[in-house]
C-alpha cells in the first residue's frame, strides 16, 4: 500500500475493562461489568466486517493495575474474531510502570501475536499496510508534560502514512478541571504533519479538527449524553486530506438520566407513558420532584415496579417529591382520630428538614392503611 491508497482503521479507547459498579445493585453491577468484555467482541467482529486494516486503541484498556489473571485473558479472548493487527497503549488508569497489568500479561503469555502492545514512546511502521504509529504510551498515571511532542521530530519511512496515538487531555478544549495532567496540544495533528491523531482519555465522542478525534469509551458508563457508546471508522487517502470518519455504535446499554417534576395529574400520566415506552437495555437514573397525592404515589410505584423487572437498571430518588394526600386518599385510607392526625403531621413535617423521613412513613402508613382488612358494617 502506498501513497495515494485507502487505509481504513477502527479507532477506539476507553475500554476500561475490569470496571466496578458500586452504585449500582449486586445483579445489574455484574452484568453492566460484563457488558465490557461483550463490546470488545463487539469490536472486534465490526473490525473484520468492515476488513479494516488496522485497529488502534488510545489507551485505558484496563479500569486498573490490580484486574485478575482471568480478566487478562478474557480481555484478550474477546478480540480473537478480528486476525488483523491491533495496536494497543497503556492510559492513565493502566500506566506502564515497572510492574503493571501489562507485564503481567505478558508473563501470562496472553497477549496474542497480532496484538502490538506499545509501552514507551515509539513509532512503529507497518510497510506492508502503508502506516506508520507514533504512539505516546503514559508510563505513570499523570505527567505534566506533553508526550506527544516528540511527534513533531519522529521521523518515518517515505510513502507511510503517519498516525498519531495518544492519551490525554488537548488543551484549551476540553473543560479546564481535567487540563491538569497528560496535556496534549490542540494542533499536534498538523505540527507533527499526522494523517490522523487517535486520542483517548476523554470518553465521549469529540472532534477537535479534522485530523483530531477522541473515540470515547465503547460501552456506555456514566449519564451524559456525550455520544459514548461508539468506535470511529477512520478512512484515509495519503495525501492529507481530510480523512473520513464514521461513528458506528457498539455499545450494549443505553444510559438515561432524567428529572421530572411533578405537579398535577397529567404530569404523572406523561411520565408513566415514557417509562412504558424504554427498551429493554435502558439504565435510567430518575429523579423526582414536586409533589404527588396518595393515588397517584400507588400509580408510580407500580409503574416503577414493571420497569425495574424490564430494563436493566432503574434508579430513581424521590428525595424531592412530596406526598400530597387529597382529602379523598384519606376519606379512602378511613383514617380517624389519632390515625388521621398522624398523617397530617407527617404532610406538615414534609416541610422541613426531615423531609424524606416524613415521606417515607407518610407512604408505609398509607400502604399499612390501605392493605389492611376493613371492619364489617355494623361490627
Amino acid at each position: 500500500m502506498g501513497t495515494g491508497t485507502a487505509l481504513k482503521i477502527l479507532h477506539t479507547a476507553d475500554w476500561q475493562i475490569g470496571r466496578q459498579y458500586g452504585r449500582f445493585s449486586p445483579e445489574d453491577a455484574a452484568v453492566l461489568a460484563e457488558a465490557r468484555f461483550s463490546v470488545v467482541e463487539c469490536i472486534a467482529a465490526l473490525a473484520a466486517q468492515e476488513q479494516v486494516h488496522a485497529v488502534l486503541v488510545a489507551g485505558d484498556v484496563f479500569d486498573a493495575q490490580t484486574v485478575s489473571d482471568r480478566t487478562i485473558r478474557r480481555l484478550f479472548n474477546a478480540m480473537q474474531s478480528y486476525e488483523g493487527p491491533w495496536i494497543l497503549i497503556p492510559g492513565n488508569h493502566d500506566a506502564a510502570l515497572a510492574e503493571s497489568v501489562w507485564t503481567r500479561a505478558r508473563r501470562l503469555d496472553a497477549i496474542p501475536g497480532n496484538v502490538h502492545v506499545i509501552l514507551e514512546p515509539d513509532a512503529r511502521e507497518f510497510p506492508a499496510l502503508g502506516f506508520a504509529v507514533l504512539a505516546a504510551p503514559l508510563t505513570q498515571r499523570q505527567t505534566h508534560s506533553d508526550l506527544t511532542d516528540c511527534f513533531d521530530t519522529t521521523e518515518t519511512a517515505s510513502g507511510l502514512l503517519r498516525i498519531g496515538l495518544a492519551h490525554g487531555s488537548i488543551q484549551g478544549v476540553l473543560a479546564a478541571d481535567i487540563d491538569s495532567s497528560n496535556p496534549i496540544a490542540a494542533d499536534r495533528a498538523q505540527r507533527a504533519r499526522l494523517d490522523y491523531l487517535a486520542l483517548g482519555d476523554w470518553h465521549g465522542l469529540k472532534r477537535i479538527d479534522e485530523h483530531t478525534w477522541y473515540s470515547g469509551t465503547p460501552e456506555q458508563e456514566r449519564f451524559k449524553d456525550n455520544g459514548a457508546g461508539q468506535v470511529l471508522l477512520v478512512e484515509l487517502s495519503g495525501d492529507r486530506s481530510a480523512p473520513i470518519v464514521t461513528p458506528r455504535t457498539v455499545t450494549q446499554y443505553q444510559w438515561m438520566s432524567w428529572n421530572e417534576s411533578l405537579s398535577v395529574a397529567s404530569d404523572l400520566d406523561a411520565l408513566i407513558l415514557r417509562l412504558e415506552q424504554l427498551p429493554a437495555n435502558t439504565v435510567l437514573d430518575l429523579m423526582l420532584s414536586g409533589q404527588i397525592d396518595l393515588a397517584g404515589e400507588y400509580r408510580l410505584q407500580q409503574a416503577l415496579s414493571v420497569v425495574q423487572g424490564r430494563c436493566r437498571s432503574l434508579q430513581c430518588d424521590r428525595g424531592g417529591l412530596r406526598l400530597m394526600p387529597t382529602a379523598e386518599d384519606i376519606a379512602a385510607l378511613h383514617a380517624d382520630g389519632y390515625v388521621g392526625e398522624v398523617i397530617e403531621e407527617l404532610q406538615q413535617r414534609q416541610q422541613g428538614d426531615d423531609a424524606e423521613t416524613a415521606r417515607d412513613a407518610l407512604v408505609i402508613l398509607a400502604g399499612l392503611l390501605r392493605d389492611r382488612p376493613l371492619p364489617e358494617a355494623g361490627s
